[in-house]
């Protein structure tokens, strides 16, 4: 959630209409995700399998990641404004880089696989993994999508 009038950032878990846990600072105090007096950059936010939540930030130009209690797990930095971001049934982490046009995979701690690269991707934007573990790619300029199969 961005709050323009407190000018924060935050991620907040409901149950219904209850709010069950409001995730904003790390262990030290420091704000996990832009504010948008940072930057009007949009996040996009995903559950991991193993109820890590995933953020692509693009003004932090990071991936940020916390535990289910909200903790900061990691960050990752290797990537310039990720504007979408997907995990699969193995919890990779998927994240759409602009303008290099390529996608980034992660293991579920962080650390980078490789590069989907070399597919013809053009103005990726939006992430999506089906139940086979197919990678949809929404194209910006277009509103078409890709399906990619990534992995063995």
């Amino acid at each position: 959630m961005d709050n323009l009038k407190r000018n924060d950032s935050k991620v907040v878990r409901y149950s219904g209409s209850t709010v069950k846990q409001s995730i904003q600072f790390d262990g030290k105090g420091q704000r996990l995700y832009s504010t948008l007096g940072e930057c009007p950059c949009s996040k996009s936010i995903v559950e991991n399998m193993n109820l890590d939540i995933c953020v692509a930030d693009g003004h932090k130009n990071a991936i940020t990641v916390v535990n289910c209690a909200g903790e900061l797990r990691f960050r990752y930095t290797g990537i310039f404004n990720p504007i979408g971001i997907a995990t699969d049934s193995q919890g990779r982490i998927l994240a759409v880089e602009t303008p290099e046009n390529r996608i980034h995979i992660l293991d579920q701690d962080g650390q980078f696989l490789r590069y989907i690269d070399n597919c013809g991707l053009v103005a990726p934007w939006g992430l999506s993994v089906d139940n086979d573990d197919k990678l949809i790619v929404l194209r910006r300029d277009s509103g078409n999508v890709k399906k990619i199969q990534y992995c063995q």
